[in-house]
């Protein structure tokens, strides 16, 4: 624990989505707005002195995806993503700050470090199953986890092996690698740790025309969403902060 703050770095494009998100993931760490800064990558890029001024990064979910073409991606997510590549880089250093990847950012830590990442292992929008593996108990994080929990997930692309390097800490049948720990700082999560079931519908609607689920499907899904227990990722986001954030005043 330190007296530096988090950074939760924003690499979606809609706004309401974004300022969401980011009161998830600062209501899941129980830190307070001091602790928890905000920097918006689709629009700003990554500013020199960041890793002076903040301990650990939280990086949110986004509507790219890795495993396009890089003739189709804009000049923006190419940018946004070697941004993305340089705090994976300093957080997989033993002297560097801490950081946890969810959702589309595994997808940036696993090719960084080599791995493959295709439109293979897609999961559908709502509640899954997670089983944490062997080295996950004697993992700071996910050790006072559950060896079995729910999550919500919602991605097209995924990856059917840990990268070279990484510890596989949790899996499961749909897309094997839901989460992985490269060194002892630099974490990452297919799946979504930070929002509660009644954010994640309201995330849903945001997306209800992105092709992650059947537009008229919409009423259903949210209703197994709601229907869920999601207690276990949120206590993963706690240890997250307890262990890498700012120390309480």
């Amino acid at each position: 624990m330190t007296t530096a703050p988090l950074l939760y770095v924003c690499v979606r494009p809609q706004l309401g989505a974004a300022a969401a998100e980011y009161e998830s993931f600062r209501t899941a760490l129980h830190v307070d707005p001091s602790g928890l800064g905000h920097h918006d990558l689709v629009r700003e890029p990554l500013p020199d002195d960041v890793f002076e001024r903040y301990s650990g990064f939280l990086i949110g979910g986004s509507p790219f995806n890795v495993a396009d073409p890089e003739s189709t991606k804009t000049d923006v997510q190419r940018r946004l993503e070697a941004d993305l590549e340089r705090i994976a880089s300093r957080a997989a250093q033993p002297d560097g700050p801490a950081a946890l990847f969810t959702c589309y950012g595994i997808g940036v830590v696993t090719r960084m470090l080599g791995g493959a990442v295709s439109r293979a292992y897609p999961e559908d929008t709502g509640p899954v199953t997670i089983e944490l593996t062997r080295d996950a108990a004697s993992d700071p994080l996910f050790g006072g986890l559950a060896d079995r929990f729910t999550a919500l997930t919602a991605h097209k692309e995924g990856t059917p092996v840990a990268p070279g390097g990484a510890t596989l800490l949790a899996v499961n049948d749909a897309c094997p690698v839901q989460a992985y720990l490269v060194g002892d700082r630099l974490y990452a999560t297919q799946f979504h740790p930070e929002p509660t079931t009644r954010a994640f519908t309201e995330r849903m609607a945001v997306y209800r025309d992105d092709g992650y689920f059947e537009a008229d499907a919409y009423d259903a899904i949210a209703a197994r969403v709601l229907a869920a227990s999601v207690t276990e990722p949120a206590r993963l986001l706690r240890a997250f902060a307890r262990r890498f954030g700012p120390a309480p005043a």
